[in-house]
């Protein structure tokens, strides 16, 4: 891991591996336990492959029992625990540690009850997010959120990263869906927050722990909203010649007071790489395109219709086709969830960015990425949720080329560097991990970051949950005002301080 600082290994973990292997073995029987070192390389990375590691073990329970004995195992013994579900993050919030267990939780894969009546779903973390919406579709229903990875991404992991998707603009993030959530603690107790219940009383503990990125408790169980199918759906492509014009269309439809299911922006390396991989019927002569959901009785659609029709008219769109099929509809949803596969296509290597920003300054930032683009030398393909500024621009670059990765960090930070100066955040739904940690000073002060600290001291106080993300320095809950000195004598004073 080059370049990349994340905490020391412990030596003494280390040593101990075998007797903690061992260990593992009796809590979690069977095929529960991955110590193999070519074996455990499946699990070196996420979707963040520019970063490795081969972690201590690799560890599969099928228990909340065993997450929960597993968890204080290591809590007594100091050893540090990375959770994993399906491996999909793009922030390397998975990252394994040489001395850390790799909690993995993709054996949690049931879905314990479906209720109708009150419209939600009980699942177990490993369970996709498409599995979800196939579980209730027969009836008609279906799950929100859906990120362009739901088909292999889990529900515990789109906890804990706060996930979005095409349909998050109006249906809202993962925060938005999830009514509960049972979690067990670093100290292996196991606890309930929120229900199948619409609200819950005290604290917004499941608030807390929704986007907490595995740094608070490892997920073992969630309470899902699904919602009804809508009566209609039907979407437009429309064709910009500048994502200027693209972007401005997209401010105008939100500031007309109209909210699609859906809407979705890619530029000409996005269109062009796309078409070629799923042949959805992009047009190749315009340089933005943006794709517009509209949902709800058929007659409100119609009307919708003719809205966002005017405005794209207004702000010189060159084209404009409107499905007249589902199955139109889904092939234009088809390309731009393939898109980065697609961009695969025409670069050896593509480092995908995730940013925020007020919808107004969507052109500015175009503008300066197309800037940022000239400087560093490297190409950037664009494709965002534009309706609610969640931009995810693809820097192309070959890793094989010296040099060309940290030159296509460089240009993802001055990006994130960007969306915060006009106003923006560092992450929409990708998470921070360790791909945004070193920047989290462009936009929280020293005091922002002691209090979020606190939270985790509160949760963790020995800093054993995937340590090393999330916060730009490594640092003990006994530096933030934690440890008690009374008449200037330490309680417990032959315990060894840091």
């Amino acid at each position: 891991m080059s370049g990349l600082a994340m905490p020391k290994p412990d030596a003494g973990t280390l040593r101990q591996r075998n007797e903690i292997v061992a260990d593992m073995r009796i809590i979690v029987p069977g095929e529960g336990v991955v110590d193999a070192a070519n074996e455990m390389r499946a699990f070196e990375s996420d979707g963040l492959t520019a970063y490795r590691q081969v972690p201590l073990v690799v560890v599969l329970p099928e228990t909340v029992a065993q997450v929960s004995r597993v968890l204080k195992y290591c809590n007594d013994r100091n050893i540090r625990v990375v959770p994993r579900g399906s491996g999909t993050s793009l922030s390397g919030g998975a990252l394994p540690l040489e001395d850390a267990v790799l909690l993995v939780m993709s054996r949690f894969n049931r879905i314990l009850e479906i209720d109708f009546p009150n419209r939600i779903v009980v699942a177990q973390p490993g369970v996709t997010n498409l599995g979800i919406t196939i579980a209730v579709e027969q009836d008609g229903f279906y799950y929100a959120p859906d990120p362009s990875s739901q088909i292999a991404c889990s529900i515990g992991g789109n906890v804990a990263e706060n996930s979005g998707g095409v349909h998050c603009l109006k249906y809202g993030l993962t925060a938005n869906n999830v009514l509960g959530i049972e979690m067990v603690l670093m100290n292996g107790e196991v606890v309930r927050l929120g229900g199948g219940h619409l609200d819950a009383e005290g604290y917004d503990l499941l608030g807390v722990m929704t986007g907490s990125e595995g740094l608070l408790g490892v997920v073992t169980e969630v309470t899902v909203r699904i919602l009804r199918k809508p009566e209609t759906a039907r979407a437009l492509l429309i064709g910009f010649p500048t994502s200027e014009q693209g972007g401005q269309c997209v401010a105008d439809i939100i500031g007309a007071g109209i909210i699609p299911g859906g809407m979705e922006m890619m530029d000409r390396p996005a269109i062009h790489a796309a078409e070629d991989f799923v042949h959805a019927g992009y047009p190749l002569d315009v340089e933005a395109l943006l794709i517009v959901e509209l949902d709800g009785p058929s007659v409100e659609v119609d009307h919708l219709i003719t809205a966002v029709e005017a405005i794209a008219i207004r702000n010189g769109s060159t084209m404009c086709r409107i499905s007249q099929s589902e199955q139109e509809r889904l092939s234009f949803w088809a390309g731009r969830k393939a898109a980065f596969p697609a961009v695969g296509r025409i670069s050896p290597d593509y480092y995908c960015m995730d940013g925020t920003i007020p919808r107004k300054e969507l052109p500015r930032v175009l503008a300066g990425m197309r800037e940022l683009s000239e400087k560093y030398g490297l190409g950037v393909a664009n494709v965002f949720h534009a309706g609610d500024g969640n931009l995810h621009p693809l820097i192309l670059y070959d890793a094989n080329v010296p040099g060309e990765l940290d030159k296509a960090e460089s240009f993802g930070a001055d990006i994130l560097r960007l969306c915060v100066k006009v106003g923006g955040v560092l992450t929409g739904e990708h998470g921070v991990g360790v791909e945004k940690r070193d920047l989290m000073p462009e936009m929280f002060n020293q005091v922002d970051l002691d209090q979020q600290m606190r939270v985790k001291c509160a949760f963790d106080p020995n800093h054993l949950l995937n340590p090393g993300k999330v916060f730009p320095q490594l640092r003990r809950c006994a530096e933030l005002g934690r440890m008690h000195v009374h008449r200037g004598q330490m309680a417990f004073p032959d315990i060894p301080r840091f």
